[in-house]
């Protein structure tokens, strides 16, 4: 059967564009300060924010923050929010967690960085390997870092060039990743900006969910590890189809192929991930991003035997490493007391299962109004974070989610629900929720989301 999508909807296209407007109009005027504080930046800064992502809000600028507490913020000029996009999953514990807060200012006082071990450091890498199952850590400032890191150690130990990676997939900005498939080829996505080589130098990828095309590509023996979400994300969530993660575990081993699972935003399936969730068996495990609160840090994980063939390489080459691993930042005292009093105090189990409730009630209340309205899309939901895509059926692989996307009509849906007070992921419609999402944040995502589909109806 046809997958339907937003562009096979009887959408009046230019009555869409009214609608649009209509709501830029309306940021406009609630949004002075924050028009201000844009313009004044355009001098400065490219694009007139600190880092390029900054500019994919919907409206003309975006919003300039002024503080934050929880699951709310409010902007410059005083206007409150639900946030459902937490820092695109970094602010996932909430904003400002307290027993965060007062942890690293009583760490801060004490030294934020020595290039030394701290006890919390041994505490976070005990505490992560019993949540996720695997024995040995370091850390990293960031999960692109932590992917580089098992990327480079992978190739050392395997002595193979290539990693494998899915076609539209995210593990931040590590250069292999950036590459999708056409027609059995890897190329390069059409958004990546200066690649240093032609990813198919480095990177062979295929789609997520072929079971055949993923054996052909370990077949050759020259894959150092898969690099793999256990549910794909970039595009909205795509999920694993039954039995797909016992044949990739199956293949990687008998190629001799390591597998490298990047559970930075999978993390919301539980308080172990989806790796503790579904039981997987990774080789090496990445994470970043919220482990300490939104303070920067991450981590990557490794089996006895990863970790053992990783020693044998480096005493081989007399170093413990400057060639390419690690970083002077990475590991430091002010991170690791973070994410010790997140990991101990927040993303707790308890916090876990209200969040996963607050996500149910949110997919209930989506699905409740895609139903009501006949519209044909669907949402998806991944312990705490869901998405709805602008499609009949869930996706497949991430070149049905990209193929199904339609620019205009996010915009619309992300602008009408940010002027609503609602904030969703820029990038994709993905709302997340912490631990102090209540079922009134929910409910007024809930009715202002039919109020779209309401305003939509009218315009088809």
């Amino acid at each position: 059967m046809p997958r339907a999508h937003a562009k096979e909807w009887q959408l009046d296209r230019d009555r869409l564009a009214g609608l649009l407007a209509e709501e830029e109009r309306r940021f406009v005027e609630q949004h002075a300060g924050s028009q201000r504080l844009f313009e004044r930046g355009e001098g400065a800064m490219l694009g007139g924010v600190p880092m390029p992502w900054m500019t994919e809000w919907a409206g003309p600028f975006p919003v300039f923050a002024a503080r934050a507490e929880g699951a709310l913020f409010i902007d410059v000029d005083g206007n409150e929010y639900v946030d459902l996009c937490l820092g695109d999953t970094g602010a996932m514990t909430g904003h400002s967690p307290p027993a965060t807060v007062e942890t690293v200012a009583e760490r801060a006082a004490r030294g934020i960085t020595l290039m030394l071990p701290t006890e919390d450091a041994s505490w976070v890498a005990a505490e992560l390997g019993r949540r996720f199952g695997l024995p040995r850590w370091q850390f990293a400032l960031t999960a692109t870092d932590a992917n580089r890191f098992a990327l480079r150690l992978a190739r050392a130990i395997t002595g193979r060039p290539k990693v494998l990676v899915y076609a539209w997939c995210y593990h931040g900005t590590v250069d292999e990743s950036f590459a999708i498939e056409v027609e059995g080829e890897t190329r390069s996505r059409p958004d990546n900006i200066g690649p240093p080589v032609d990813p198919s130098v480095t990177t062979r990828a295929i789609e997520w969910n072929d079971v055949a095309a993923l054996e052909r590509a370990l077949e050759p023996g020259d894959v150092a590890c898969v690099l793999a979400e256990p549910a794909m994300t970039n595009a909205g969530i795509v999920l694993p189809e039954p039995g797909y993660h016992e044949s990739l575990r199956e293949f990687t081993r008998e190629h001799g192929t390591l597998l490298v699972i990047d559970e930075t935003h999978t993390f919301c399936a539980g308080p172990g991930g989806y790796t503790a969730a579904e039981g997987l068996d990774p080789d090496l495990l990445t994470i970043g991003k919220t482990i300490a609160g939104g303070i920067p840090a991450a981590a990557y994980g490794m089996t006895e035997e990863v970790a053992e063939r990783i020693a044998d390489h480096m005493r081989m080459l007399e170093t413990s490493d400057v060639g390419g691993i690690g970083g002077t930042l990475a590991g430091n005292a002010l991170s690791l007391a973070a994410a010790r009093a997140t990991l101990e105090e927040v993303l707790t189990d308890k916090a876990f299962a209200h969040m996963t409730e607050m996500a149910e009630r949110f997919e209930a209340g989506v699905n409740e109004a895609i139903a009501s309205h006949r519209v044909p899309w669907n949402s998806v939901r991944l312990g705490c974070r869901v998405e709805y895509h602008f499609q009949a059926d869930p996706p497949r692989n991430g070149s049905e989610a990209v193929e199904a996307d339609d620019h205009m009509l996010g915009r619309f849906m992300h602008l009408h629900a940010l002027n609503r007070g609602i904030l969703l992921t820029p990038f994709h419609n993905m709302a997340l929720m912490c631990p102090a999402t209540t079922e009134a944040d929910i409910d007024r995502h809930t009715a202002a989301f039919g109020d779209a589909l309401t305003a939509l109806q009218a315009a088809g």
